[in-house]
């Protein structure tokens, strides 16, 4: 005699938190990326008061020298890498596949794994504060060679941190790319799409051009430090200007991703304006391709421009 088999419980069966912490679904995701986003936004706004304190009066005992460096790299590093992209992220997350009519993401579950690679690097980031020697101290840019002799355990947690980081925006920016290219809906061509699609497109990109660099940069930088394996240990040079390397070397790899990020954090802003304001004048915005192609314009020019963030270091005067 055949049986029928019991039907699977549905993922919003499964109780409300397990059901939010194993959704694939796009628009939960979306969600859990701006909550979680905000939390790191309270975390990093008391760090800035903090520091706001210490400097409110002369003479005031808040805060060691130590502690102020590191709340000054910590509360840098959380607003771009925890608050900023990831609000961006949690916003495109939700309304991407709603604008090209698609039913989710082109890799729902590689969606859920960038989202927990987020949460899981800003916690590393975070608990750094309770590290052998205390959180970084370098700054949010971790210049060498500041970075490399700092010799307690909290620079390399942010070094892990931020590769975490760039791990979990990787899969979302190759994740955006796939949905863009492959769901839109039938009869949305290029020129048809949102121009707050556009800017994610754009954005996704950037990221995918600029932060293999950053983590070249972060890896050599690790190297540097010196890492330890069991018995077998490695230490490099790559910026040690001693022992031939170069420190301009470490900010070449951090600025081709650094300055392209401003626009990563402005594109999305701009996309998003440009679809508002259409809406409440009641009218089609003006040059809706000229608003698209120089969206992706600022983004190729943006990939080129880095080294005026380095001015001071001594570059030719040919650049």
């Amino acid at each position: 005699m055949a049986v029928r088999a019991e039907p699977r419980v549905p993922g919003w069966q499964r109780g409300r938190v397990a059901s939010w912490l194993v959704t694939t679904d796009h628009k939960r995701i979306g969600i859990l990326y701006i909550a979680t986003a905000l939390a790191f936004f309270v975390l990093a706004g008391v760090m800035a008061m903090l520091m706001r304190l210490q400097l409110a009066q002369e003479d005031v005992d808040l805060l060691g020298p130590d502690r102020y460096n590191e709340l000054v790299t910590i509360h840098g590093t959380a607003m771009i890498f925890l608050v900023v992209v990831p609000l961006l992220a949690g916003l495109g997350n939700f309304l991407l596949p709603l604008m090209i009519g698609a039913r989710d993401v082109a890799f729902p579950r590689l969606n859920a794994l960038s989202y927990w690679l987020f949460a899981f690097g800003g916690l590393v980031l975070m608990l750094s504060f309770f590290a052998d020697g205390g959180a970084a101290k370098s700054g949010w840019t971790a210049y060498a060679p500041l970075s490399t002799q700092d010799p307690g355990s909290g620079q390399d947690l942010w070094i892990l941190s931020v590769h975490i980081l760039t791990a979990a925006s990787l899969a979302g920016a190759i994740n955006f790319i796939v949905t863009i290219h492959n769901l839109r809906t039938r009869g949305m061509s290029w020129t048809r799409m949102p121009l707050f699609v556009w800017s994610l497109y754009v954005f996704s990109w950037l990221l995918l051009a600029t932060l293999p660099s950053l983590s070249a940069g972060l890896a050599m930088l690790l190297l540097d430090r010196g890492i330890s394996i069991g018995g077998w240990e490695a230490q490099t040079n790559f910026f040690d200007a001693s022992q031939g390397g170069s420190a301009v070397l470490y900010q070449h790899a951090f600025w081709f991703f650094g300055h392209p990020e401003v626009y990563v954090m402005a594109l999305p802003a701009f996309g998003i304006i440009s679809e508002v304001i259409p809406v409440f004048a009641r009218k089609p915005i003006f040059g809706y391709k000229a608003v698209a192609f120089s969206t992706v314009a600022i983004g190729f020019f943006s990939l080129l421009v880095w080294a005026h963030h380095m001015f001071t270091v001594g570059l030719p005067n040919s650049l």
